[in-house]
């Protein structure tokens, strides 16, 4: 079914006839032709935007009046009404909530003809400090962040299972669920490893479905827009079959499937902070537990992200070096987890290790040190000592870890200087990816412009920065 048929069910839908629903669809598409040229926008933007204007953003109930819309009244949202920052909220630039769910229902919508009966949202996070601690079951700190991902569902009685991203024009339609996509669909074997997580943990996933994927959450910046994807989609699973889980079980669903279908050995954090996170709060993780609390985040104080856009081409190998060169130091050592060693114990069997082991256990039993520091200096209202516990984190990430790059190096040297920073530090795995600078409000957007110059002067290429708030974990919008 092509966009037209598709737009012609939505009008029908909501109280035209057939002949008024083939009539708008197809003046709302050629109005968004027009729209996508004049702005640069793709197609769902367009398309977002304008069934927003027609139906007052109504979600799929008719406002008063709609059944009088005609041809001409659409006819008439001409682009000249049409101004950069309503485009903008319409393709979710512009913060979360109403706008993003609005997205998901106008690309489920466009999609598949009909309107979901579940919406899904999980945010992405930050990882404050605790770097690869998570998996050598140490501690970490977190905070979930106002962009993430959101998935619109609904259940199908003929078994297809068919995915939709934002990302892309095409339908991924599977009737077997149980393999791997590889390509430009592998971005799917995120919710398809939630569904094979389900089942590991005896939950039944739901036989056939229409799923939708928007995020305004950018990837790459070290944000994991993975977990998000995880547990919005489990959630968006469990509501079409009815069931609901706790907390710890979803994120431990989410993690499942990104160790054992994905095949990415991370640890709990990023699914954790996902699940657990609240406004003006950190998410603290025991990772061994594991066991999961909040610490108040302090009062005037902000995330700023700085996205370099570089990704080393081997990160995906590097990740796992890392993860092996750490089971190995903590085997060395003699203990089940490389953050149950402490400094005393590296002074004493360090010389077993391998001088590349010894390095990665350093870092580990450093940074959990710098976890426990950090709680106990924002507990304290120390905010000094948080930063320079925040900038030894990168380092120790920089000389020991080795997941650094130069210009992830060059951000932190920049920002430590500046007025307003209290510390900065890669977030997220590391081998290119973001910085993250914890600063008060006396840095703005005229402080981040300077550091964006400095990098441009440097690396001849601009960062994208992000001014993120906290917010709550992964939810059920519609249909729990």
């Amino acid at each position: 079914m092509n966009n037209l048929e598709n737009l012609s069910r939505v009008f029908t839908g909501l109280g035209a006839n057939t002949e008024q629903a083939s009539g708008m669809a197809a003046q709302l598409l050629k109005r968004a032709d027009q729209l996508m040229v004049a702005r640069g926008i793709s197609q769902l933007d367009a398309v977002d935007y304008l069934l927003r204007l027609a139906t007052s953003g109504a979600h799929g109930v008719p406002p008063p009046g709609f059944e009088g819309v005609t041809e001409a009244d659409l006819a008439s949202s001409t682009e000249s009404q049409i101004n950069d920052e309503t485009v903008d909220a319409a393709s979710g630039r512009n913060g979360v909530g109403s706008e993003m769910r609005t997205r998901v229902i106008s690309l489920f919508t466009l999609t598949f003809g009909y309107e979901p009966t579940v919406i899904c949202r999980a945010p992405g996070r930050v990882e404050f400090v605790g770097n690869h601690t998570d998996y050598n079951g140490g501690p970490v700190l977190g905070a979930a962040v106002d962009h993430g991902v959101w998935v619109a569902a609904a259940l199908r009685q003929d078994g297809a299972k068919r995915f939709r991203s934002d990302q892309s024009d095409d339908i991924v339609e599977l009737d077997d669920a149980s393999q791997p996509q590889e390509g430009e669909t592998s971005w799917v074997n995120y919710p398809l490893g939630v569904l094979d997580a389900l089942s590991r943990f005896n939950r039944p996933g739901p036989e056939g479905f229409d799923y939708a994927v928007c995020a305004d959450l950018p990837v790459g910046a070290g944000l994991s827009s993975s977990a998000a994807i995880e547990l919005s989609s489990a959630l968006a699973f469990l509501t079409l079959t009815g069931q609901s889980v706790d907390r710890e079980e979803l994120v431990k669903i989410g993690r499942y499937a990104e160790n054992n279908f994905v095949g990415v050995p991370c640890g709990i954090l990023d699914q954790g902070v996902s699940g657990f996170g609240r406004e003006n709060q950190l998410v603290f993780i025991d990772c061994a537990g594991p066991r999961f609390e909040t610490v108040p985040m302090p009062a005037g104080t902000n995330f700023w992200i700085f996205n370099t856009h570089t990704k080393h081409a081997l990160v995906d190998g590097l990740y796992s070096a890392r993860h092996r060169e750490c089971l190995a130091a903590a085997k060395g050592l003699g203990v089940e987890h490389l953050a149950d060693a402490d400094e005393a114990l590296l002074a004493s069997r360090g010389a077993d290790l391998a001088p590349i082991e010894l390095q990665r256990a350093r870092h580990i039993v450093g940074e959990t040190l710098r976890v426990r520091g950090t709680i106990e200096a924002l507990r304290a209202g120390d905010l000094a000592e948080v930063g320079r516990l925040l900038t030894a984190s990168h380092r120790s990430s920089q000389m020991n870890f080795e997941n650094s790059t130069p210009e992830l190096d060059f951000l932190v040297d920049t920002l430590e200087s500046v007025d307003g920073v209290y510390g900065a530090r890669l977030t997220g795995g590391g081998f290119g990816g973001a910085v993250m600078a914890f600063t008060n409000d006396a840095f703005d957007e005229t402080s981040a412009s300077e550091v964006e110059a400095s990098y441009l002067k440097k690396f001849g290429a601009n960062p994208k920065v992000y001014h993120l708030k906290t917010a709550d974990g992964a939810e059920v919008i519609l249909g729990g």
